[in-house]
């Protein structure tokens, strides 16, 4: 029966619960996951950054630092391999939620996989949802429904189907299955509507829900912001902590954070700085490249006071001990340059207010706000209200990579390396408390760690259908200090962007797609000398890169990477 109700396209919560496990409250962990968007690996305070982060860093301080996970490089494969444990290739998002008739390249999520809500409603657990889904191409409020997260084993979902829009007045805004808008939505009318509180503040409504329903069910929680992807919206008394923290440019916030991250210890003593990619003498608005960056930090601010008001209800609850909470972000620092030139046509001025009923025509980016104004982009229109659209740029991503090369969607170090904290009271050993865990570790790895701490038996079919087993290990043994028993190398491509991490070696390389694609040549480094990767081994070792290079390609054509949608000769 658990099968079915599984599968079916829309399931009543109550029947949910009725067809999962009556025991009463064990010592089952709750679970609760969340993820930011394009930030870079040293934003946070506990991983470098000057950006204000208490509640980030305190459940470092009583929990785990991973100095070497990773993610895709890129938001909608992440959220996949998250959700189901598996390349996402493998779960139908190799790039992103457009349909290339492949079978990597689906734009939704296969159903050879299961999600962890839905592998943790087998087993007892109520799964609620807040924040942004992104592994579907269906996001008009028609549907089709049937890969929203109702129907992909949440039971409570508040966010936005899609992948980026206005923090005032967010497209693809819903509630469980139904579109909304921030005025029509009965159960949520704060005094100023922004989107980084909605998403903590109906995470916390949903504990409180849970807590006052099934008080005696473990539960998992998802929340993923849309903090900090463009475009730049904070509010004003968040950004004003910031004024003048970026004036003196790129240069000497990236060497302040390589210096922080070398006293913590998340990166070695020697590691280089990678080349600065702009120069900031050359900047020619330096109060407007500032002020980006401010509303930056801003939103981060944001994001992390709602997260210590999602942690201050779980205490509430009594759950704080034995709720395992895991915070990691899904690609890279963001060089997009998106609002951030001139527009080459006078703004519309004919827009007319949108009713409460009314969405936003374009899903992103939108073209004006709710009350009717033109959103402005280029230099000059300062960052932060809800009439501007602008992206931080690439000088800022640099720093937010710190002290890595490239960004959000290439497979280098700066494109998929994200801090990872996991804080477990009653799971994780007093002596590894505040401590780091070098270990290698993968998106891949957040679903097998659920179902390892949640008593899940993991389905090899569902309703007659084949389900792809778990290609990530649990991390649960890095908790008491012991080593994960992974078997094979991590393996990454994101827009024939490639990579292969096996041990301490790293074979990466970028590709083009186009007519014709071109790949480009291989380069080797040594993780523990070279993380930053500044110097190419290939030539010195040629026989690991055919090694690696094999693995590579085996990989590829078992994981649905090939064929390839992309054009080649």
């Amino acid at each position: 029966m658990v099968a079915a109700i599984l599968f079916a396209q829309t399931v009543h919560p109550d029947l949910l619960a009725a067809a999962t496990d009556d025991r009463a409250r064990d010592d089952r962990p709750n679970i609760v996951v969340i993820m930011s968007d394009d930030m870079g690996f040293s934003d946070i305070g506990c991983y470098g950054g000057e950006i204000n982060t208490p509640h980030l860093d305190r459940l470092a301080e009583d929990g785990l630092r991973f100095s070497q996970f990773y993610n895709t490089a890129r938001c909608c494969p992440t959220r996949a391999s998250i959700l189901t444990g598996v390349y996402s290739h493998q779960a139908g998002i190799g790039l992103m939620t457009g349909d290339r008739k492949l079978p990597g390249y689906r734009g939704e999520l296969g159903r050879n996989v299961t999600t962890i809500a839905e592998s943790l409603s087998t087993a007892g657990y109520r799964s609620y949802m807040s924040g942004k889904w992104h592994v579907t191409s269906h996001t008009r409020p028609n549907g089709p429904v049937e890969n929203w997260p109702m129907q992909r084993g949440f039971e409570k979902f508040y966010g936005t189907i899609t992948g980026a829009g206005s923090f005032y007045d967010p497209a693809t805004l819903c509630r469980g299955n139904q579109f909304i808008t921030p005025v029509n939505d009965p159960k949520y009318q704060p005094d100023t509507y922004y989107y980084t509180d909605a998403i903590s503040d109906n995470a916390v409504t949903f504990l409180k829900e849970h807590a006052a329903a099934t008080p005696d069910k473990p539960f998992f929680l998802y929340v993923a912001f849309t903090t900090a992807h463009w475009p730049m919206h904070a509010l004003p008394e968040d950004i004003a902590k910031y004024k003048g923290a970026y004036d003196e440019g790129f240069g000497p916030i990236r060497a302040e954070r390589l210096k922080r991250l070398k006293e913590l210890g998340l990166v070695a003593a020697s590691t280089e700085l990678s080349s600065q990619s702009d120069d900031w003498g050359r900047v020619s608005d330096k109060a407007w490249e500032a002020r980006n960056m401010e509303v930056y930090a801003a939103m981060i601010d944001s994001m992390d006071q709602g997260i210590g008001r999602i942690l201050a209800e779980i205490k509430r609850e009594g759950q704080s001990d034995n709720t395992l909470v895991m915070f990691l972000q899904d690609n890279g620092g963001c060089a997009e340059g998106y609002g951030r030139y001139s527009p080459n046509k006078p703004y519309a001025s004919d827009y007319k207010p949108l009713g409460p009923n009314e969405f936003q025509t374009k899903i992103w980016p939108p073209m004006q706000t709710r009350d009717g104004r033109p959103l402005r982009v280029g230099p000059g229109v300062m960052a932060g209200p809800e009439d501007t659209f602008i992206g931080y740029g690439r000088g800022w991503a640099n720093v937010s990579n710190t002290p890595f090369r490239e960004y959000k969607h290439w497979s280098h170090e700066g494109g998929i390396s994200t801090p990872l904290i996991v804080h477990w009271p009653a799971g994780i050993a007093k002596k590894r408390r505040g401590t780091l865990e070098r270990q290698p570790a993968h998106v891949i790895d957040i679903m097998a760690t659920c179902v390892d701490v949640g008593a899940v038996d993991y389905p090899p079919s569902i309703a007659g259908q084949q389900i792809l087993p778990l290609e990530g290990v649990s991390l649960r043994p890095s908790f008491s200090g012991q080593s994960l028993d992974r078997q094979d190398a991590l393996y990454f491509e994101h827009h024939l962007n490639c990579a292969v991490r096996d041990g301490d070696w790293k074979l990466v390389r970028k590709g083009q797609p186009g007519r014709p694609a071109k790949l480009f040549d291989w380069e080797l480094y040594n993780m523990v000398n070279d993380r930053p990767e500044l110097h190419d081994l290939s030539g010195e070792f040629p026989k690991r890169v055919a090694e690696l290079s094999a693995k590579w390609e085996a990989w590829a054509a078992r994981a649905n990477v090939k064929p390839w949608p992309y054009e080649f000769e």
